[in-house]
């Protein structure tokens, strides 16, 4: 599942004279307006785990993911975004999201985001079974800092049955220009299912150097989801590095 959250890229120049002054404005006038007309974003990171909701989709493995998106001056966007995954003997090996979605501002202080997510998979053995599925996901979020999510699909894991996500996250920025993200989440599914309810965790640190932005994060669930997972549910550390324009 992809993290629309928005890659930072950051750039330092050293003004020397007065007149340089005005043409570092005029560029920085003209780039802006640049990026706002623009309604194409990219990004690409490379992780030591994919992790989604407290679950390595990798196996414990690298991950590489790409994405894309469209954003439209009313709120609308549509995107891709991909995965290598393995889920053990016979499992897709690529993970690709399809997404549709509107994102807007209710108040100086409140944002909504509503997306409906098609996971696709791609490459597994004829006698795996299917696994797309799709989910409706909506985030309300206050002041940039604290958002609830929830998820929900009458088809979870491609099995007919109702899965559920609520999700609490909060992220700061501390001194010296270092983020600080904190989730917790609960999944609840359906007992024809054959799933335990479970809960999530993470806490992560990021910082850009330059365009690179460098996350360290460590990943958990509760007892119910080693029983639904086993070991991909171990809590751990990921690495990840992401660009983005």
């Amino acid at each position: 599942m992809p993290n629309k959250k928005t890659l930072s890229l950051a750039l330092t120049a050293a003004l020397f004279a007065l007149p340089m002054v005005s043409l570092a404005q005029d560029g920085a006038e003209e780039a802006a307006a640049e990026e706002e007309s623009s309604i194409y974003s990219w990004n690409a990171a490379i992780a030591t785990d994919y992790m989604f909701r407290g679950v390595s989709q990798t196996d414990g493995e690298a991950a590489l993911q790409l994405g894309a998106d469209l954003n439209f001056d009313n709120g609308f966007y549509v995107g891709v975004w991909g995965s290598n995954v393995d889920f053990g003997a016979g499992s897709p090996d690529v993970e690709i999201d399809t997404y549709i979605g509107w994102n807007h501002d209710l108040t100086e202080r409140l944002n909504l985001d509503l997306m409906v997510n098609r996971y696709n998979y791609i490459g597994e053995a004829d006698d795996y079974g299917d696994s797309d599925y799709n989910e409706f996901i909506g985030a309300l979020t206050l002041d940039e800092t604290y958002t609830f999510t929830l998820g929900y699909t009458n088809d979870v894991y491609a099995l007919g049955e109702t899965g559920m996500y609520f999700g609490l996250g909060g992220s700061w920025e501390l001194p010296h220009a270092i983020g600080l993200d904190v989730t917790a989440g609960r999944s609840t599914f359906d007992e024809a299912t054959g799933y335990e309810d479970y809960s999530d965790f993470s806490i992560s640190f990021n910082k850009d150097f330059g365009p690179v932005n460098a996350a360290i994060g460590y990943y958990g669930t509760d007892a119910d989801g080693d029983v639904n997972f086993g070991d991909a549910a171990d809590n751990r550390f990921m690495l990840t590095l992401s660009i983005g324009g």
